[in-house]
């Protein structure tokens, strides 16, 4: 078992400050779920964490009793069913969406959509009523139509502010970092490689030429590499074989979002994050680049950088796709009853 004289040292997300205490009620929407429960157990596990609300349409009370017997500072609370809703977002600094239904064998993100896009309106429009200044983090996909869909609902209440609203991507740079560092004999934990566009096949654009340490491939090994970020979320949906998506690697990349989201509103400086938000960046309206966090979410948006020859070449091929992703998220929500 462990010993208890190592056992404070939890945190599992690199650059996670485990020395800085913050008060910050952070609310999972979604948090029985595949993703939701593993992200739950991570955050339950960071000092940064005060009040973990669990939200979800089953099972969150036994979710929520499970968690709160960890002795980690975070006071555990779960909320069951619409009528619940609201009292799980009360006063709530961060919301985490990963709510939805999976992808399964031969499903496109965007197959996704009908259901994701009434379940993710539905959790948006009870944010703005209940915690319109909470910063906004939706995992649900698919992320390029649900941050069109979440920024409409909130516009609609009056309360949308595009600095607090992020599709995490995240998941897509922890991807580009492993791969990286497996071809290149690197750690994994000091690579970093920029994903920019979109979350979801040819959007995602991995920029390969920007990564520190600097690394170079061969052009048929770089179309292979990129090739392989981009469609590595169908890699784990074919080999779980139809028992659900990327769930665990999800949750990880979903807490490491959540944890630089906190420590920049903690005070914490030099936080960058990539994520899908409302972007001038390129001719589509939402765009994901690297993003200087700060206290008030977004203080800088640091674009695209310089592309090389095949990443400008990648932009030019997601653009129309991501266009109609946004388009279609928008036109959801014009059209809501």
């Amino acid at each position: 078992m462990f010993s208890r004289a190592v056992r404070p040292t939890v945190s599992l997300v690199r650059g996670l400050s485990t020395t800085s205490q913050n008060n910050a009620k952070v609310a999972v929407l979604g948090a029985s779920g595949g993703i939701g429960q593993p992200l739950s157990l991570l955050l339950k596990n960071s000092p940064l964490v005060s009040q973990l609300s669990l939200y979800d349409i089953a099972h969150t009370p036994g979710v929520a009793a499970d968690l709160s017997h960890i002795e980690t500072r975070a006071h555990v609370t779960g909320h069951i069913g619409p009528d619940q809703l609201g009292a799980a977002l009360q006063g709530c600094d961060v919301v985490v969406i990963p709510a939805g239904v999976p992808r399964k064998p031969g499903m496109t993100r965007d197959d996704l959509f009908n259901t994701n896009a009434t379940i993710v309106a539905t959790l948006a429009d009870a944010c703005a009523r209940n915690c319109p200044e909470a910063m906004i983090c939706v995992i649900a996909n698919p992320v390029n139509s649900t941050i069109p869909i979440t920024s409409e609902v909130m516009k609609k209440h009056g309360v949308y502010n595009p600095n607090r609203v992020f599709g995490v991507t995240t998941l897509d740079i922890v991807r580009a970092n492993t791969f990286v560092a497996e071809l290149k004999g690197l750690d994994p934990a000091r690579v970093n490689v920029p994903v920019i566009g979109g979350h979801a096949g040819k959007t995602i654009i991995p920029l390969i030429s920007q990564c520190t340490p600097k690394v170079e491939f061969p052009a048929d090994q770089l179309s292979a590499l990129t090739g392989r970020i981009q469609e590595a979320g169908t890699e784990v949906v074919k080999a779980k074989a139809g028992a659900g998506s990327a769930t665990l690697s999800m949750a990880y990349a979903g807490a490491r979002f959540t944890f630089s989201v906190l420590d920049a509103m903690n005070g914490k400086e030099g936080v960058v994050e990539c994520a899908f938000v409302r972007s001038e960046e390129t001719e589509c309206k939402y765009f994901s680049t690297p993003l200087l966090l700060g206290k008030n979410g977004i203080e800088k948006n640091l674009g695209l950088g310089k592309l090389s020859a095949f990443e400008e070449q990648l932009v030019a091929d997601a653009t129309g796709e991501l266009k109609a992703s946004i388009k279609k998220g928008e036109d959801f929500v014009a059209n809501m009853k």
